[in-house]
């Protein structure tokens, strides 16, 4: 076999989660072209040919449910890429909670089989989730989905920044579990990139980090920057892999880090809980 072909996914089955528009729908196109057999599952209208639909609305469990029995089988790779902006109604379950109770069905049904893998799409605004890694660990540690909504109504937490830390504390918890079944689970934290999503939320979206783009000579990532590592992520090529939340941000976080770029570093601190180390 050309060693190669672990970035395929020739006979397998993927489900891009979120994928009508935007990284999921790049994801999608991408997994067609990789050979894979893809569904598509989201409450806006899929219009990727090749793919089968199915609808779902995150915010509803008993959707969810039905979903996954439309699904009615195995999954090689699940892409978990819906999301929402802040201000949206039930974004803690659109961005979180949905998510992870349809990969607690997937797993109730064992149709997340070894060798399988799951790519979330997170977001820079989720980094620095280890310093309130307390706080989120008893979010996570909620056993359900009402239990999840039900945290988050005494807790807070239904707002972007923290759905997106508990996605990426979800893919590190849930690594050595997930992966004593054989599925590996990781994350990529994109940058600005231009989505639709993104376009409905332009001022403040794509003007984060215009001064570091501009510095560097390169634009906003499109979808299908994104779009490839999350995909790699999910292959066979990255067997060795699990439990990470990989920036995606063409080096804007390690310029503020490093202050190589200090236009950034503040940005970095406060998304790290450091600035008590400025």
């Amino acid at each position: 076999m050309n060693p190669f072909e672990a970035f395929r996914y020739d006979g397998k089955r993927a489900v891009v989660v979120g994928g009508a528009t935007g990284m999921g729908a790049a994801a999608a196109e991408l997994l067609l072209a990789a050979g894979a057999e893809v569904v598509v599952m989201d409450y806006a209208e899929v219009t990727t040919p090749g793919v089968k639909a199915i609808k779902v609305n995150l915010a509803d469990r008993d959707s969810i449910d039905v979903a996954v029995a439309e699904l009615g089988g195995p999954v090689d790779a699940l892409l978990s890429c819906a999301g929402v902006a802040e201000g949206t109604p039930g974004i803690e379950k659109i961005n979180f909670l949905g998510h992870r109770h349809l990969i607690d069905r997937l797993l109730a049904e064992d149709w997340l089989p070894r060798g399988s893998a799951i790519g979330f799409i997170s977001s820079a605004a989720g980094l620095g989730w280890e310093s309130n890694m307390e706080r989120i660990g008893a979010h996570l540690a909620t056993p359900d989905f009402d239990s999840g909504v039900e945290w988050v109504e005494v807790n807070g937490g239904a707002d972007y920044l923290s759905t997106k830390q508990a996605v990426c504390a979800y893919v590190a918890h849930q690594a050595l579990p997930m992966l004593k079944r054989g599925i590996r689970i990781n994350a990529i934290c994109p940058g600005p990139t231009d989505t639709p999503l993104a376009q409905a939320n332009k001022e403040q979206w794509l003007g984060f980090g215009a001064d570091y783009r501009e510095e560097v000579g390169v634009d906003a990532s499109s979808p299908l920057e994104q779009a490839y590592p999350l995909v790699f992520l999910c292959s066979d090529a990255a067997r060795a892999i699990n439990g990470i939340t990989l920036i995606t941000d063409m080096g804007y976080f390690s310029a503020g880090v490093t202050k190589t770029f200090p236009a950034a570093t503040d940005t970095a601190n406060f998304l790290l809980g450091r600035f008590d180390r400025l």
